[in-house]
């Protein structure tokens, strides 16, 4: 083909490649029942310590997302079963171009009668111009227990980093026996740092978290978390079997401590497990 015609027919732009990663797994009275993993979504399983749950690692091969990054994750807890699922590190969500989709993270799960299910999601660390779309959605019977923490920290502070603009949505969704009983979305969008000094806005902090106990006793319980909320960054509730814990810290570093002992204290109180949170979080 000839200069010219090269020139007639200019090759496509690049296309980058996108991360579309997807795992499922189901636990029975007698352990795994069912498991499926698509790259680069990963469950690894780890050897517990003794009197805790069957344990199951959630980890994406990747390194990181960026637009147009998806990553999804069903659970599935039988009858009378029980399990602790947690993530290997932080997830780190990278700038997304212009043009580019958001990132997705999804997490489905659904826990049978009597059941009991720990969901330990560590940190989703936020670079400048990121846009993260997260959604939890839990799916419950009357008689099952679920404890779940997740978090977000917006810029690496001790790496210098700020999380100046961009986009989050982070919703949870909870249900019992087929009724919604929470619903709840933070949505933030453009000049965080303008946002953030808004009289409802984040102020100084940086870091994030929601703790969330699901299970007939939840109420019982309130004393405990409240004494796990000093001051005037965090705060607890209770309502309709559900007891919810709320973070806010300047550090990142903070804020992790601060979700390590609670989260600590409640799978002690609630489930009957130690206080000592998985392996993975000590690393």
């Amino acid at each position: 083909m000839s200069g010219m015609d090269m020139a007639a027919f200019p090759p496509p732009p690049p296309r980058h490649q996108r991360v579309d990663g997807e795992a499922r797994i189901a636990f029975g009275p007698h352990g795994l029942t069912d498991l499926y993993q698509r790259a680069p979504s990963r469950l690894l399983f780890p050897d517990g310590a003794a009197g805790s749950f069957p344990e199951a690692v959630s980890l994406l091969t990747c390194g990181g997302l960026t637009g147009g990054d998806r990553a999804r994750l069903s659970i599935h807890i039988a009858a009378g079963a029980a399990a602790t699922i947690t993530t290997q590190a932080a997830e780190r969500c990278y700038r997304v171009l212009p043009g580019e989709a958001d990132i997705r993270i999804e997490t489905r799960i659904d826990i049978g009668a009597g059941g009991a299910c720990e969901w330990l999601a560590q940190e989703a660390i936020l670079f400048d111009r990121t846009r993260l779309r997260r959604h939890l959605c839990a799916t419950l019977s009357g008689s099952s227990k679920f404890l779940a923490v997740e978090s977000v920290v917006l810029g690496r502070t001790a790496m210098g980093e700020t999380f100046r603009q961009g986009l989050i949505h982070d919703s949870w969704r909870i249900r019992r026996d087929g009724r919604l009983v929470w619903a709840d979305a933070l949505h933030a969008a453009g000049d965080f740092q303008a946002l953030a000094r808004r009289p409802f806005g984040f102020g100084d902090a940086r870091a994030l978290a929601t703790l969330l106990y699901a299970g007939a006793d939840a109420e019982d319980h309130l004393p405990l978390a409240r004494d796990l909320t000093p001051g005037d960054t965090a705060g607890a509730t209770s309502f309709d079997g559900l007891l919810i814990l709320r973070f806010l810290d300047s550090d990142a570093a903070g804020l992790r401590a601060a979700v390590v002992r609670a989260a600590g204290a409640l799978r002690a109180a609630t489930l009957g497990l130690s206080p000592t949170l998985p392996a993975v979080w000590h690393c």
